[in-house]
């Protein structure tokens, strides 16, 4: 297929996001706008000019520079109005995309910290906002509260506190997130205890800056049902167990991998091993904004500079519709949905996948293994 005939037919599928962070999805002529409103001062009003400070135009490819678009981006948050704002333009762009089902993950911190807001307050905003752009748009929208790794423990127990007691169609879960090698898992077992016991949904970012070992105690110590990023499991055949036992998804998100540095090339993603070994891999945009992609982008990298076939990207989508916290009630009809659009669940041919020398050496012990047996 041609490019252009690849990204159109991207475009027509019917999607599934189950890894996109508010605070990476901001429109850039919104933040101009906001920011001449208020008087926020920024190198450029202009939009163009705007856009190497807040996207990642070039390199260097590395975890930090990637984070530091987030601290120009998190003074934008300057009222409620700024606030629903941002979240019902981003569940439109999402729809424009043709995303039947998104998850938007945000921290309340980094939305109330600008301006001294209450937690509270910033939660019923999107939550409001949200509510009223799903309706009009039909892109089935559940939200996820996030909590920054580098916070103290009270206000990971303040964000769980909130989810629970708004817990039901719209917030579903909660999501940890930031520097996995300063900041490891332990330190939150006692808080996501209470979340799990409270029936909230749990992902963790993981396997992404750090290495297996992350994804191991993201699910064995704070309870993981989903794991956001989680490449690196390629490197431990119990961790890529554990994952199949409990039927555990990986949110992938390619293009933010290889910004991050945490693959050294797209042709170097691990992506289609995780489907040689059978592990139930989805593809996600991560932050739109700041990566300049949506997720029909994504599906283009993931044939083209990746090497996934169709099918792959099809399997991803089923992937999805199961491991998605939209409300059990509701998933049959996410299924059939799906199923009506994309036919029943495509078998992966293991014959056909590449058969070439191993990307990474980590890899070789999976790619002896061509059925994605591991020990």
């Amino acid at each position: 297929m041609t490019a252009s005939t690849l990204i159109e037919w991207a475009r027509a599928l019917p999607k599934i996001d189950l890894h996109r962070h508010l605070e990476g999805s901001l429109r850039l002529h919104t933040l101009s706008d906001i920011a001449q409103e208020h008087g926020i001062d920024l190198p450029s009003y202009d939009i163009e000019e705007l856009r190497p400070y807040v996207q990642v135009t070039d390199g260097p490819h590395d975890f930090h520079h990637f984070l530091a678009k987030f601290k120009l981006l998190r003074h934008f948050y300057t009222s409620k109005e700024a606030v629903t704002r941002i979240a019902s333009e981003a569940v439109l762009d999402a729809a424009q995309d043709n995303i039947r089902y998104l998850e938007l993950r945000f921290n309340p911190v980094a939305l109330a910290r600008a301006q001294h807001f209450q937690l509270h307050e910033v939660v019923e905003w999107v939550m409001a906002a949200v509510a009223e752009t799903q309706a009009q748009c039909q892109t089935r929208t559940c939200l996820l509260l996030q909590i920054g790794r580098d916070e103290p423990l009270r206000i990971a127990e303040e964000i769980i506190e909130l989810a629970i007691a708004y817990h039901g169609p719209l917030i579903r879960g909660i999501d940890l997130a930031g520097d996995e090698t300063l900041y490891p898992a332990r330190r939150f077992v006692k808080p996501f205890d209470r979340a799990r016991q409270a029936g909230l949904a749990i992902t963790i970012h993981a396997g992404e800056a750090d290495g297996a070992n992350s994804v191991r105690d993201a699910i064995k110590l704070l309870g993981a049902q989903r794991i956001g990023h989680g490449i690196s499991t390629v490197e431990n055949s119990e961790v890529v167990q554990l994952l199949r036992e409990r039927n555990i998804a990986l949110e992938v998100c390619p293009t933010s991998n290889f910004q991050t540095g945490v693959v050294h090339g797209l042709t170097l993603h691990p992506l289609l091993d995780l489907f040689s070994l059978r592990l139930n891999a989805t593809i996600n945009t991560d932050d739109p904004s700041i990566s300049d992609t949506t997720l029909s982008a994504e599906y283009v990298v993931a044939i083209k500079a990746i090497g996934l076939h169709k099918r792959m990207i099809y399997q991803a989508l089923h992937n999805a519709v199961e491991a998605a916290f939209i409300p059990e009630a509701e998933r049959g009809n996410l299924r059939a949905e799906f199923q009506a659009a994309l036919g029943p669940r495509p078998e992966i041919d293991m014959a056909r996948l590449p058969n070439s020398k191993p990307r990474y050496p980590f890899y070789s012990q999976f790619r002896e293994r061509p059925t994605g047996e591991v020990r």
